[in-house]
């Protein structure tokens, strides 16, 4: 079982990079912090709205991927704390 534990945290420990890398990606909608410290200036990289959706999905994919492993480590600590 102690596997499974160590592929969770391995796991997760991939995604909250990947969900770090894929959040900074984004473009600044306008206003906020992004467009006072210089998000707000446009760039090339991300120009194609195409991109934007496949990039928003892959967000939401990983996001899915990294809420399920915390959950996945809560109830296994849940069950390893009653002598389960």
């Amino acid at each position: 079982m102690t596997w499974f534990v160590y592929t969770l945290i391995v796991v997760l420990v991939i995604t909250s990079v990947l969900l770090t890398l894929l959040i900074l990606l984004h473009r600044g909608k306008g206003g906020g912090l992004s467009s006072m410290f210089g998000g707000g200036v446009s760039s090339s990289l991300a120009g194609s709205s195409v991109a934007e959706k496949n990039l928003d999905r892959y967000t939401v994919l990983v996001g899915i991927v990294w809420f399920a492993c915390i959950v996945g480590l809560g109830l296994w600590l849940r069950i390893a704390g009653n002598g389960g």
